[in-house]
């Protein structure tokens, strides 16, 4: 009997993939299925970005400056805390695609809500309104990330999953490097052209929704594992030497605003966002494919690397600090180009490296907790880094460079774990 010839749809995904034999057809159509609504998602993510997006529409719209900074530990905070319980529903459901199909719908609907707000109101009751749609977001995008990872690991074999969520940061970030440019030329400067960015942002989350949702998954047996607490980390020395990894990493995300504060150009501080977006998006486009290929081999060593790499780029600002030459129009931005280009690899690292670990049946478990901890992590870091001026931009470049190389030594300790589906 002869072998039926390939799909279009297998043809495609093999050659992502880079696998070493022809993939499957349910296989092949589940990796570009995750592919374009993992893209799809990474733009609305690029689109309404709080650091940027929503703090100029906040300050356009008259909003008490104490609403604009609430922002980033809503989003950040919110997405990750809640994952504990959010890991319970998901174990107790046989197919889990349904989880993520209404998280990212949510995270549509708040996007829509923030378009009616900034449409509707000003002030303060624009500001409270805009806070409180992102926390709906955030909270929609906790359900997405802890069963994310469930998912692919259900319907993606191991040796393939960091080509799919590489090729989608890489491919999303193209859309996000044109809204950068729009917003450092100046012609994107103004509250329609914003609002109409929130509102794109929202039809993609719906769209990725609605895609997702053909996502081929077999239901997933009765488990019988324990339920998601902290007291899985007393089992699990691999997962707990993850998390101070991951944690220490927490730097390479932290650092970019201190490069900015550093190059203190003459520019406003919608061209300076406008810039850190366009040098995170420009990495991204150029990295997240290659450091997920390289995650599939060896998702361990990359986290080792894009440590090494992330300090490298943070002693090199304060070095041209030093030199007297951080103003100059080259210095911050090549600076931050690297260090994007380490922040995307650990992105990509330690998904991987988390999903390829976590046992079939305790893969929501181990991202929720391990979410849980950055979660806290971050809150902590972020408000210490309220009061970041009094030190310095440059000692505390400095103290993340430090842990961004200690995350390399405690990574040498972690198992490899990138052998076999």
């Amino acid at each position: 009997m002869s072998t039926p010839d390939p799909t279009a749809a297998q043809q495609a995904f093999e050659t992502i993939s880079g696998a070493d034999e022809l993939p499957g057809a349910a296989q092949s159509r589940n990796g570009l299925r995750h592919i374009v609504s993992l893209s799809m998602t990474k733009v609305a993510d690029g689109l309404i970005d709080p650091k940027l997006v929503l703090a100029w529409l906040l300050t356009v719209l008259g909003a008490p400056a104490v609403y604009a900074g609430a922002l980033v530990p809503i989003r950040e905070a919110g997405a990750l805390l809640p994952q504990m319980p959010l890991a319970s529903v998901v174990r107790a459901r046989s197919v889990r695609k349904w989880v993520w199909v209404l998280g990212s719908a949510g995270q549509g609907a708040a996007a829509a809500l923030i378009v009616l707000a900034a449409l509707t109101l000003q002030g303060a009751a624009a500001g409270l309104a805009i806070c409180g749609a992102l926390g709906l977001l955030a909270l929609c995008r906790a359900a997405c990330s802890v069963s994310y990872k469930d998912i692919l690991g259900k319907t993606v074999p191991k040796s393939q999953r960091g080509a799919v969520t590489g090729l989608a940061g890489s491919a999303s970030a193209i859309g996000v490097v044109v809204f950068a440019l729009l917003l450092i030329s100046g012609l994107a400067q103004s509250r329609g052209v914003i609002i109409a960015a929130i509102a794109l942002a929202a039809a993609l989350w719906g769209l990725a929704a609605l895609l997702f949702s053909r996502i081929e998954e077999k239901p997933s047996k009765e488990s019988d594992a324990p339920g998601v607490g902290f007291a899985l980390l007393k089992d699990a020395p691999a997962l707990r030497r993850f998390i101070i990894v991951r944690g220490l990493l927490v730097s390479t995300a932290l650092a970019p605003p201190y490069l900015v504060v550093l190059g203190q150009g003459d520019s406003g501080t919608l061209d300076q966002l406008g810039a850190l977006v366009l040098a995170s998006a420009v990495a991204s486009f150029l990295s997240s494919y290659i450091w997920g290929r390289f995650s599939d081999q060896s998702s361990k060593t990359v986290l080792m690397l894009t440590g090494i790499l992330g300090a490298i780029a943070m002693v090199t600002a304060v070095a041209l600090w030093a030199a007297g030459l951080a103003a100059e129009v080259w210095a911050m931005p090549s600076v931050l180009f690297v260090l994007m280009i380490a922040y995307h690899g650990v992105r990509q690292a330690r998904s991987t490296y988390l999903v390829d670990l976590a046992p079939e049946d305790q893969r929501a478990a181990y991202a929720a907790v391990s979410n849980t901890v950055i979660g806290t992590l971050l809150l902590v870091a972020g408000i210490i880094g309220g009061g970041a001026a009094l030190v310095g931009a440059q000692a505390t470049l400095v103290v993340f460079a430090v842990m961004a190389i200690a995350a390399a030594v405690v990574a040498y300790g972690l198992p490899e774990v990138e052998s076999g589906f």
